[in-house]
């Protein structure tokens, strides 16, 4: 099995400087307990629920811009080859993490 080589338009250098102030771990932890507060009906006044709305994705054209198989986008966005078949027939929608992520991936597999 061949490795995968990530391509991005992105320097390491840009990336790392992108994330270098993030705490992921602090951010997760304050939303699930915003998200707890409001399960319980206890949200705080600033915590606001609501449910985005993305644009639809062509997964497929997304793809085949990037010169991918199915299997190396489904290992890029942590799929199964199936779930990106499901996509680009139209059987399922990709969920919205999906969305943000298909036409971001700027990644080519080489």
């Amino acid at each position: 099995m061949s490795d995968h080589v990530f391509k991005s338009k992105y320097s390491v250098e840009e990336i790392e400087s992108n994330f270098k102030d993030v705490d992921f771990f602090t951010g997760i932890k304050e939303s699930l307990e915003k998200a707890l507060a409001y399960e319980k009906g206890k949200a705080s006044a600033e915590t606001i629920a609501r449910k985005r709305s993305l644009p639809d994705v062509d997964v497929k054209a997304e793809r085949e811009a990037f010169d991918m198989t199915q299997k190396a986008s489904a290992d890029v966005l942590g799929v199964s080859k199936r779930t990106v078949e499901a996509w680009e027939t139209g059987r399922n929608t990709p969920s919205p993490t999906a969305k943000r992520l298909i036409p971001d991936v700027s990644l080519n597999l080489t």
